[in-house]
């Protein structure tokens, strides 16, 4: 009796332990959209005076989703569309550009901490930087920036996580999930006043909801800053990345159909993946000179050894690039106007060298890929450079002025190590200037109208500017787009309720399109204009119902029509055709609970719009909706011990959609084409994260 009564004793006063812990750690969202700063941009301002439609995401919105890929994260955005036809193929579009790119993403610019994730090519991966090494994500839509180049859709820049002050901590945290997901989280960090420290090791595992879709990927992340004086600090940051990951391919819309779980036949019978190993460094200094004059510079460098096994062939290729990227900012008075200068530049340097194999698996007695004869070899050096100029001046209190202009040149040149001559072509694609011009104007406290006009371009990626024969296209020009923006942003109810409204038109010539030579093959041409209009819209509301509970709901969206203005492919005109493979519509509504015993709950909906297939309109996807819903609760023991556990639901309607699709694509043969990568059906996950903090 006496040991019952203890052992009762001893679990009163953990639980009042919990409880007390709890009721001590609540802290409502008091953060109002309007008021973020956008860090990223040589010129800090804010969402509300900005002449541009930027969108930033918090580490708390993160947070919020299953922890293991972007795409929820950002098809939350108006105008940013992320279709994942796996955990390793991806593609982002912005505004509906960069979405005719066959494999991946690009015609986007993407940074992590300042330092450029896309190649000298401008193909971007975001999925080999782990969500727990992010604290935010900042995103740029359309040409609004001439500080980052060759980002014709626009920019998104990951933000490393912050740690609090005066902080040193140890993490562990595991998730659980549908189709064999099993991820595990091992993190640290030390902070005080001149150092900071953040290292964090993960290793994803998922079997996959389709045939060939197992993925395992191990990261290892590192950064810190060190204070070196009052003026001067010093950054570092690195990410090791090893990858290995199957890949199902499209389907046919009969297997799409019928047996979405199914891969691509041919990718089945060879068992194709891709696997690399990637690290990606960078060294930034930062100086303030005086009150006037600042100034920050950043050493980067990119090394990625990569292998794929595909029907058509086996690529093994090497990457190695160094780079340069340095801003100097002046704050001065302009004809006694306030005014703030910066002048910039970026530099890359990049080689690649890559192999193709005979992919011998036919004749491999059911065992996948096996690597035959080498039939090509080829190197590349690509070099990228970007001078920038931006000025922000106060024209009148409530009147400010962006101006700015930028100036690129991209060179090319490739050597056929295969071929016994060791043939050598070299091409740079003309110099480009991109200037911009924005005015934001204050209409009342908390609420701006601006008008913003800009130039902006994007250079093809390397496998777009090669022939069928391999060799470099040098009649390729890059693609021209002229962005004109108007936009309102306005908090109501003092500073509870925001909202935006954005109208835009992007008039692109010299327009970029992939034309099919082979199975899985293609190669790029210019083939004319198109024309990207839109609306995009949010509503974000903050509401306390009581001291306990706050209620964070939200509804944004954009509608579209993107089309051809002049295409002409083959003698087939398709003038006047909407683009494939974006929606014409994308809605989106949430909501945050947050208590204060502990306990938050979130749901999101989303709603895409239909998708055409291919140039003709032809061919056609229905719009589909999602749900996805999450749980978590919160609790200390001992004030030092911080533990939280969750659990989420994916698809909740169970919804049969393709979360990506090919567009143009064809058959050969007899087979049909293959247009689908089967979404995941209704799906599980939970998880659980313990936080020791030592001071």
């Amino acid at each position: 009796m006496f040991h019952i009564k203890k052992s009762a004793c001893s679990i009163s006063v953990l639980i009042l332990l919990f409880g007390v812990s709890v009721f001590g750690q609540i802290k409502k969202d008091t953060v109002t959209l309007s008021d973020l700063v956008l860090t990223s941009s040589p010129i800090r301002n804010t969402i509300q005076n900005s002449a541009a439609a930027i969108s930033i995401i918090s580490e708390k919105e993160i947070n919020q989703a299953d922890g293991v890929i972007l795409t929820p994260v950002l098809n939350k955005i108006p105008g940013v569309y992320m279709q994942q036809g796996a955990l390793n193929t991806n593609r982002i579009t912005i505004r509906g550009i960069g979405a005719r790119t066959q494999y991946g993403t690009s015609r986007i610019k993407a940074y992590f901490e300042g330092v450029p994730l896309s190649d000298a090519e401008g193909e971007t991966v975001l999925e080999d930087i782990d969500l727990e090494a992010l604290g935010g994500i900042e995103i740029i839509k359309g040409p609004n920036s001439t500080s980052f180049g060759a980002g014709l859709g626009g920019v998104i820049s990951l933000k490393a996580k912050q740690l609090n002050t005066s902080t040193t901590f140890a993490k562990s945290g595991s998730i659980f999930g549908s189709f064999g997901l099993m991820k595990q989280v091992l993190s640290t960090g030390y902070n005080d006043s001149k150092s900071t420290v953040f290292a964090n090791y993960s290793n994803l595992e998922q079997q996959g909801y389709r045939a060939n879709s197992n993925y395992n990927r191990k990261s290892l992340n590192l950064f810190g800053k060190q204070q070196l004086s009052n003026k001067s600090s010093l950054s570092f940051f690195g990410i090791a990345t090893r990858l290995k990951a199957f890949i199902p391919s499209s389907i046919s819309e009969n297997a799409f159909n019928n047996n979405p779980k199914s891969a691509a036949p041919t990718w089945l019978a060879a068992k194709g993946y891709e696997s690399y190993d990637k690290l990606l460094a960078g060294l930034g200094f930062e100086h303030q000179f005086s009150e006037n004059w600042s100034a920050d510079i950043s050493l980067f460098s990119n090394l990625n050894n990569a292998y794929e096994t595909r029907p058509f062939d086996i690529l093994e290729d090497k990457t190695k690039s160094v780079g340069f990227r340095s801003k100097v900012n002046y704050l001065a008075s302009l004809f006694t106007l306030p005014n703030i200068i910066s002048v910039g530049t970026e530099l890359i340097t990049e080689n690649y060298n890559f192999s193709l194999f005979r992919n011998l698996y036919q004749s491999n007695s059911g065992n996948g890929s096996l690597q035959g004869d080498r039939f090509s070899e080829m190197e590349q050096n690509r070099r990228y450079w970007n001078v920038f100029f931006q000025m922000e001046t106060k024209l009148a209190t409530k009147l400010s002025l962006e101006t700015g202009i930028a100036f690129n040149t991209t060179h090319y040149d490739q050597t056929d190590i295969f071929s016994q001559t060791g043939t050598k072509q070299n091409y740079s694609f003309e110099s480009i200037w991109s200037p911009r011009l924005g005015l934001s104007y204050k209409i009342a406290d908390g609420k701006n109208i601006y008008a913003s006009l800009s130039k902006g371009f994007s250079i093809p990626v390397v496998a777009e500017t090669l022939t069928a024969e391999g060799q470099i296209n040098t009649d390729l020009k890059p693609e021209i787009g002229v962005n004109y923006e108007i936009g309102f942003k306005g908090n109501f109810l003092g500073t509870k309720l925001y909202t935006e409204l954005i109208f835009y038109s992007t008039q692109i010539s010299n327009l970029l399109v992939a034309r099919r030579v082979a199975e899985d093959q293609y190669v790029g041409i210019n083939a004319g204009e198109s024309s990207h209009q839109g609306m995009e819209f949010v509503v974000s509301y903050k509401f306390d119902a009581n001291v306990n509970i706050q209620l964070n709901p939200y509804f944004s969206g954009t509608i579209t029509r993107f089309k051809f203005k002049n295409f002409v492919d083959r003698d087939t005109d398709f003038s006047g055709k909407l683009l494939p493979a974006v929606p014409n519509v994308q809605m989106n509504a949430g909501l945050e609970l947050v208590t204060a015993m502990g306990w938050s709950f979130n749901a999101s909906y989303r709603y895409t719009g239909k998708r055409y297939l291919d140039d003709a309109n032809s061919k056609e996807t229905k719009g589909y909706q999602l749900l996805d819903a999450k749980a978590s609760y919160v609790f200390y023991i001992l004030k030092k011990l911080k533990m939280e556990m969750n659990a989420g639901i994916q698809n909740v309607l169970n919804e049969k959609y393709a979360a990506s699709v090919l567009p143009n694509a064809v058959g050969f043969g007899t087979a049909p084409a293959r247009y689908y990568y089967s979404g995941n059906p209704v799906n599980y996950y939970g998880g659980f994260n313990a936080v020791y903090t030592f001071n």
